[in-house]
């Protein structure tokens, strides 16, 4: 009888430390490329901004090493690798507004909301020692969430920008905590349905081939989500609320693994989309720039035109196939080319290839999100890592579906590149999450007694004799 022998799981982080090597070469490479092609010299800053970036890059990496040793190796070094070219893009706008009379400081500001952003990742680290933590305080999650939606509307501390209610002031800094509840409504959203996996999926009335649940086991849940999309549809910010709705579907799919929720999904969404287009203005007025971008009448209109929706497009076809190269284009042209449009900025300076190869280092955070998901031994650590791996997928492809014009302009900034602390600090606490369910995932089980070394029978003493006579015959 043959024994198992024991196998010893490295955690592999060494492989972790070069490919953090590379994803800091790639972005510091950017930054100075920026200031030789547009200042014929090195940023004046270029060694305290690279030695910052290698301090958090590698300060990370430690952190993870005592606390999350087993984590997924490349989830950390693809996030840096797509901050550090959001930087470099940032600070190229900078330099440009600057050539134009009107100096900005995005990138210092953006650099400074990275080191929060890492050193945030690093707290979750360390104080969450175990994902299923979180599960205690499922409701807690879900107040949270609803308060954080609804802040913006508190007279004196909310504020309006562009035309949209979802900032609030924190001295002189302005947040968007709809960012942060999208955290909270994930790890409800987890908890919860985890907890009703199988009334929801089996209990309940057939309609038109639908499986649907009792009102009774889908209430909590359905009064939360519509809750908070009326709050952010007042808000108008109908970015956010696609990108709930989104997550609220996403999760109930992984839950039940029931098609008809996509249905269903898919048929509520074409329905809000309709109505809202009917009913609010601003949302007619996007459709009308989606629909009609190249007439004049609706690209000269302000507010609400497609004037910076076709100077997108003629920004992203001058860079064609390979790009204008790093600070060779004219990004500046196009409003919020720092946030709302960097997609459109890095795809004029490094052209379709340079913008796909940004789309794989997403695809690949994606999957190795959902890798996760599939790993880990847990169901609320499966629903949460899922529901995290989707919000960063699906809020990608609204970006950069508004942007190509795709589908309509939602408002929406791209994880880790766009100009925003609100979206950077989320995104880097969905790293943190991700890896610590990752070294959950990925850590070997407990061994079990006497399964390495298992008794040895009389008829295995015979066998192993028998053998050794016929080696010792035949030698």
């Amino acid at each position: 009888m043959a024994t198992i022998a024991p196998h010893r799981v490295r955690p592999g982080r060494g492989v972790e430390l070069g490919l953090i090597a590379l994803a800091l070469t790639l972005g510091i490479a950017a930054y100075a490329l920026v200031g030789l092609n547009v200042t014929h010299k090195l940023p004046t800053n270029i060694y305290g901004y690279s030695a910052g970036m290698v301090v958090l890059g590698v300060g990370l990496h430690t952190v993870l090493r005592v606390r999350a040793p087993y984590a997924d190796q490349v989830i950390l070094p693809v996030a840096l690798a797509l901050n550090g070219i959001g930087l470099a893009m940032i600070y190229r706008i900078d330099l440009a507004h600057a050539a134009r009379g009107h100096a900005t400081t995005f990138a210092t500001r953006q650099l400074g909301w990275t080191a929060i952003g890492v050193i945030l990742a690093a707290v979750v680290l360390i104080a969450l020692r175990d994902h299923r933590t979180l599960r205690r305080y499922t409701y807690t999650a879900m107040v949270v969430g609803l308060t954080l939606v609804v802040l913006p509307l508190v007279p004196g501390l909310g504020t309006t920008i562009n035309g949209a209610r979802i900032w609030v002031h924190l001295g002189s800094q302005s947040l968007q905590p709809a960012e942060f509840a999208k955290l909270a409504f994930a790890v409800f959203f987890a908890g919860y349905l985890v907890a009703n996996r199988d009334t929801l999926s089996l209990a309940g009335p057939k309609v038109l081939g639908l499986q649907l649940p009792r009102l009774r086991d889908f209430g909590p849940i359905i009064l939360v989500w519509a809750g908070s999309l009326a709050v952010l549809v007042s808000q108008r910010d109908l970015g956010t609320s696609l990108l709930f709705f989104g997550l609220f579907i996403a999760m109930l799919y992984l839950a039940t693994e029931r098609t008809s929720w996509i249905i269903l999904g898919l048929l509520l969404f074409l329905g809000g989309t309709v109505l809202a287009a009917k009913t609010f203005a601003h949302v007619g007025t996007r459709f009308d720039a989606w629909l009609h971008a190249f007439d004049n009448a609706v690209f000269t209109q302000s507010p609400g035109g497609s004037g910076q929706l076709v100077r997108g497009l003629y920004g992203m076809a001058s860079g064609g196939l390979f790009g204008t190269g790093w600070g060779a284009g004219r990004p500046d042209l196009v409003p919020f080319a720092e946030s709302d449009f960097i997609v459109a900025s890095l795809g004029e300076e490094l052209g379709l290839t340079g913008l796909l190869a940004i789309l794989v280092a997403y695809l690949v955070l994606t999957e190795r999100g959902l890798r996760t998901a599939i790993g880990v031994r847990d169901g609320f650590g499966k629903l949460l890592a899922g529901g995290l791996a989707f919000v960063v997928a699906f809020q990608c492809f609204v970006v950069v579906g508004g942007v190509t014009r795709l589908i309509p302009l939602t408002g929406l900034t791209t994880p880790f590149l766009a100009y925003g602390g609100s979206s950077l600090l989320a995104n880097w606490v969905i790293v943190a999450l991700l890896l610590r369910i990752s070294d959950s995932a990925r850590r070997p089980a407990p061994p079990v007694p006497g399964l390495i070394e298992p008794p040895t029978t009389t008829a295995d003493h015979q066998e192993t004799q028998i053998l050794s006579r016929l080696k010792e015959t035949r030698g």
